[in-house]
């Protein structure tokens, strides 16, 4: 294996033989090698010098085609039901369509299967090439929707002030340096962007570039600024119209009126790129630092190398998760739009739990189901007992931008909320089952495989009755035949997770009369999240409200909703340990450093065990247009919605 990956890395990195010697070349990575932002065509020009490969492109071809054979949803991309039917695709025929395209460059061969995965708008189905996602393209003018005097319109930011000099000196000198005042921006109203209508830009946006979010309402506010939690901080997106993944723009044009005038200008707005990949001193050590295959890139037999690395040295917890590339360096929240109110115990984490000055409503702000596993229990625990002593009668439950995490955090959240005696708090799931996976099931048991090494065996899960499998029950014999859009496609028999007892104890009944809890986002709430957003509303009929979209389109209240997200490294470590990577059904190891994530379970709708939750339409019974009072300040936003929300 290493002495492929070094004749390819020659390959890549060689040039052709010429009669005469060729004048040296600059190099075009050396060029701004340890510069943390880089002019967008000095960035794309680097990640062009590769050169393209075939070697490599059948070696990733053949790795995805397989992987795509786990993927729960396939089928239903045949004729995506509405309102989803812009996710319509046949995804072997554009694998097909991408093996025999001609490509100049390796980024262009990536870019194109990167394209097509987003396009899928499954966040939890995608390939990610670590070589080519090496930068994030900044505008100093983020964009939000706002009504104003009854009006929705496009503006750039009312914080571009306070928000901008948050990413960096390096980066607000740049533009000192070129002369751009990009101070006079904020809070413009954009007319037009790149000689389009500012919300038919958006619209164009979501279809084509955001990905993630089987909804296009969800994609559109997916495009604008707006407020999250990273990690464990208060954060700000730039959104995909102003924080696009690739360096491929140089500029974005505005037509718009500036604050305090009534003439529109026309304003060519100059991109720079922002670095998030490994450091690098020249195009040999980049191409060596982050585009060739490493030690976390594919899988192993975790039977016999179990816990080699610090990606394998967490415990075996089911994941739903998208991934979203802003979080590779993520911009602070400005101070002035930090909460006000004091924050109770249980704040330290990815929840941030407050007491809105009316004294009766509580709120918690979930910014991820990820984290410490153990410390998100115990903060809701702490948070809700707080609430109670302080004599908080409502909750407000704020999902803007929670990207999913954990599933059994989410059945947890679920559960404490509504009290034990729901019983089970989570959904009916399946996963696919295809011939190798019959296999790698049937070797887990043959072997004894636990849940402590692999996904696919048989204690991971429980009947219906949730009583938990036997280490011999062969839940893919025999497979359930699930017709989508005229294919048969065998799959597993329906289980149950098996996420109890939790690390706390579970209240038998809720901490808080039901119908005084209300649950707010952008939409933009993702696998885990849609799970337990969608038990809320499904199970108890939570209120919800969604804030933003544009005027006019649907906006559902969830993003994707899957079950469980595989992380490439995650199926080859599954189909390794089962001991069946020689069968030639079986995915390739990676030579290139990237990810093939795909989502590997299907959750089925509580209304309509027929449907998967991400299928079923479902929308809120309350939006609302942001506001310049509310947009980039979640206290205002909650104080707002807990006025409409609980009369």
């Amino acid at each position: 294996m290493r002495s492929l990956a070094a004749a390819i890395l020659a390959a890549v990195l060689s040039v052709p033989a010429l009669a005469a010697p060729p004048a040296p070349q600059a190099d075009p990575c050396a060029k701004f090698a340890g510069q943390a932002f880089v002019v967008p065509a000095d960035a794309l020009a680097c990640l062009k010098s590769f050169p393209f490969n075939e070697t490599l492109r059948q070696n990733v071809m053949d790795n995805i085609d397989r992987v795509f054979d786990f993927f729960t949803f396939e089928d239903f991309y045949l004729n995506s039901p509405p309102p989803f039917q812009e996710s319509t695709i046949n995804i072997r025929a554009e694998l097909a369509r991408i093996r025999r395209t001609r490509f100049a460059t390796d980024y262009d061969f990536n870019r194109a299967v990167y394209n097509f995965t987003t396009q899928l708008n499954d966040g939890h189905t995608r390939w990610f090439p670590d070589c080519f996602t090496t930068f994030q393209n900044l505008l100093p003018a983020p964009v939000v929707a706002l009504e104003e005097n009854g009006v929705q319109n496009v503006f750039v930011i009312p914080d571009l002030l306070d928000f901008i000099p948050l990413v960096g000196t390096e980066f607000t000198d740049h533009f000192a340096q070129i002369g751009f005042n990009w101070q006079r921006l904020a809070g413009a109203k954009v007319l037009e962007i790149n000689g389009m209508d500012a919300f038919a830009y958006a619209d164009l946006i979501a279809k084509t570039e955001s990905g993630n979010f089987l909804d296009h309402g969800v994609r559109v506010n997916s495009v604008f600024s707006s407020y999250r939690i990273s990690g464990s901080d208060f954060s700000q997106r730039f959104g995909d119209i102003a924080g696009p993944s690739f360096p491929d723009r140089d500029s974005l044009t505005m037509r718009l009126i500036p604050v305090n005038s009534t003439r529109p200008e026309t304003v060519k707005i100059p991109f720079l790129a922002s670095f998030v990949g490994a450091p690098f001193t020249d195009k040999a050590s980049f191409w060596a630092n982050n585009c060739a295959a490493n030690e976390n890139t594919n899988g192993i037999d975790l039977k016999t190398l179990r816990f080699s690395s610090a990606r394998r040295a967490t415990p075996k917890r089911a994941r739903a998760s998208i991934i979203d590339a802003s979080q590779k360096k993520a911009v602070g929240l400005p101070g002035p739009f930090i909460p006000t109110a004091p924050p109770v115990d249980g704040s330290t984490g990815v929840i941030k739990s407050f007491i809105l000055p009316d004294k009766k409503t509580g709120v918690m702000f979930v910014g991820s189901f990820e984290g410490d596993f153990e410390q998100f229990q115990t903060d809701t625990v702490a948070a809700v007992q707080q609430f109670k002593a302080s004599g908080v009668t409502h909750l407000l439950i704020d999902l803007t931008n929670n990207g999913g995490g954990f599933v059994c955090l989410g059945q947890f959240l679920h559960q404490f909320l509504a009290g034990s005696q729901i019983g089970y708090p989570g959904f009916q799931s399946t996963n696919r089952a295809n011939p190798l996976a019959q296999k790698i099931l049937a070797a887990d048991i043959a072997l004894g495989n636990d849940d402590t090494l692999t996904f696919y065996s048989p204690d991971n899960f429980a009947f219906l009755n949730d009583t938990q499998f036997p280490l011999t029950h062969n839940y893919n014999n025999p497979d359930v035949v699930l017709k989508t859009n005229g294919v048969n496609d065998p799959t597993s028999q329906r289980f149950h997770d098996i996420c109890t007892p939790f690390q706390v104890p579970i209240p038998a009944t809720p901490p808080f009369d039901l119908r005084n809890v209300a649950i707010v986002s952008n939409g933009n709430c993702a696998s885990t999240c849609a799970m337990f957003s969608t038990l809320m509303f499904e199970r108890h009929q939570t209120k919800i409200a969604i804030f933003g979209g544009k005027p006019g389109e649907i906006l559902q209240y969830k993003g994707m909703a899957g079950n469980q997200v595989l992380e490439w490294a995650d199926l080859d470590d599954e189909i390794k340990t089962a001991g069946v990577k020689s069968d030639p059904l079986a995915p390739p190891d990676l030579l290139v450093s990237a990810n093939m994530r795909h989502n590997w379970r299907t959750a089925w709708s509580f209304l309509n065990e027929r449907v998967p939750i991400a299928y079923e339409s479902e929308l809120p019974q309350f939006r609302f247009p942001y506001t310049k009072d509310t947009v980039s300040n979640p206290q205002n936003l909650w104080t707002f919605a807990a006025s409409k929300l609980f009369k």
